[in-house]
């Protein structure tokens, strides 16, 4: 009989509470700071609140977790059965998240894996799915170590943002620098290339950049089955025109989902992100 294994992960993956629920998934939050006030990105601003607090230059801020709250899930995971540990979490090019889970991992009662997604949002929230449901069928930790990655493998993510201005000031930008000269006259698509925010393309208008976004999810998906995450952050009614157009343009799509990133996200992106995440399952 396989060991029982269990899933940890980190906020950022923004996943469904009912999924988490069901699959027993443990979530290690991240931390944003608004003026000096300390919330976990559970805790979640709305885009509104994101848009007021950074509109009127407070000081945001967000913060990986500490290793101890790691070594604490992990020993949650230990009472509850385990005898074995997956963590999957988002890049660590954007964060400090994967250091502090390994710190963590050093005093964990059972063995941990810990596994940079290289991704965020649904890049990361697809990996940890499908370890869940390796772990779920009776996998051993290994075999649900590699079911993460192989998934993280497969993962595209592309995103546009409104403005530049809150990765320039949260200091995520990377080599999207290099828009920042004409970032008042272009509307930038996104996509994360070994772990890091880069520039793929810019247009003009933001209707312009949206269908260059579902473009870009269509070339990608190709004829193979796929899932597909739409992501936003108060755009509700553009992510869900979007995942209703993706079905009569991806023929093999199996589902789609859309998910509102919270705050820690939101912080670095501004209101009014998208984005699509596609995934190919395994065959």
């Amino acid at each position: 009989m396989s060991p029982s294994v269990a899933v940890v992960t980190d906020s950022t993956a923004y996943l469904p509470r009912e999924q988490v629920s069901r699959l027993g998934i443990i979530v290690v939050p991240l931390q944003v700071v608004v003026g000096g006030r300390s919330l976990d990105d559970m805790a979640r601003l709305d885009g509104a609140s994101m848009d007021d607090a950074l509109g009127k230059r407070a000081t945001v801020t967000t913060s990986r977790p500490a290793p101890r709250r790691f070594a604490d899930a992990y020993d949650q995971a230990a009472a509850q059965g385990a005898t074995g540990i997956v963590s999957v979490h988002l890049s660590a090019e954007m964060s400090g998240t994967v250091e502090a889970a390994r710190a963590g991992a050093e005093d964990s009662p059972v063995p941990v894996d810990v596994i940079d997604s290289g991704s965020i949002a649904m890049g990361l929230g697809f990996p940890v799915l499908a370890a869940a449901g390796a772990a779920a069928a009776g996998a051993t930790r290994t075999e649900v170590a590699d079911a993460a990655r192989r998934r993280a493998e497969s993962i595209r993510s592309f995103f546009y943002v409104d403005t530049l201005e809150y990765l320039r000031r949260g200091g995520r930008i990377g080599a999207a620098a290099t828009l920042l000269g004409s970032a008042l006259m272009i509307k930038p698509i996104l996509h994360i290339r070994d772990g890091a925010i880069v520039p793929l393309e810019k247009v003009r208008t933001a209707s312009r950049a949206i269908a260059r976004l579902e473009d870009l999810a269509v070339e990608a998906a190709g004829t193979a089955p796929v899932e597909v995450a739409v992501q936003h952050l108060g755009a509700a009614a553009r992510a869900e025109a979007l995942a209703a157009r993706l079905p009569r343009r991806i023929p093999a799509l199996v589902e789609v989902t859309v998910v509102e990133v919270g705050s820690v996200i939101g912080a670095h992106v501004g209101p009014g992100m998208l984005g699509i995440t596609v995934s190919f399952p395994p065959s």
